[in-house]
């Protein structure tokens, strides 16, 4: 009889995607992606990770995504403000965590729309976690900027709860830097926020 999978530390996986895709001019969340949705692909790499909970925070056209993946073993949370940007659904998400389920050693954030982040890379990023350290870890992008996936100790949770700005966690980051901690995605961590992005990104999957 095979056993559940053990869960990589005491750390709850948040998937963003409340965004109403203004550039898109679609629900890209709903963008199809090696016979999914981007969304559906995202949650499916998530659960692989084997982390305590996977949650998932919808905003904009919240009603049809959220019927698209009403069966994964998901949390779904709805930012009724996703229009304030990435900043308001990290609040939401933590001030959820920390008020309905409390007791998370951390929270790992990562957008629905980089499909290209594999579970690998996210294990990765678990494997160098140090609980309880005030650590945070993030992913070094090519323009030499830091960013998500990203994973928050605890201790961060009431700031992060108070974000309400597009720039997301950003200025947390920055205000704590001697305690991040950058990793090197072995993918091109690209966001497809454009039909260029799609289908740039469709020409890189047909090519492996």
């Amino acid at each position: 009889m095979s056993s559940k999978p053990v869960p990589l530390g005491n750390i709850v996986l948040v998937i963003l995607a409340a965004g109403g895709a203004k550039r898109m001019g679609e629900p890209k969340q709903l963008l199809p992606w090696q016979g999914k949705t981007l969304i559906e692909y995202a949650i499916e790499k998530a659960l692989e990770v084997h982390v305590k909970n996977v949650v998932v925070v919808l905003g904009a056209n919240h009603s049809v995504i959220k019927n698209e993946i009403k069966n994964y073993p998901v949390e779904i949370i709805v930012n009724s403000e996703w229009n304030r940007g990435l900043g308001s659904s990290i609040s939401r998400a933590v001030s959820n965590l920390m008020y309905v389920v409390p007791n998370f050693d951390g929270a790992m954030f990562v957008l629905a729309d980089q499909p290209f982040v594999t579970s690998e890379y996210l294990k990765q990023m678990l494997e160098h976690f140090q609980p309880n350290s005030k650590q945070i870890l993030t992913t070094n992008y090519n323009d030499g900027k830091l960013g998500v996936p990203t994973i928050f100790d605890y201790c961060y949770f009431e700031e992060l709860s108070n974000l309400s700005e597009d720039k997301g966690a950003n200025t947390i980051i920055k205000k704590y830097g001697n305690f991040v901690l950058s990793l090197d995605a072995p993918f091109e961590n690209m966001d497809i926020d454009t039909k260029e992005d799609y289908e740039r990104a469709l020409k890189i999957i047909s090519k492996k």
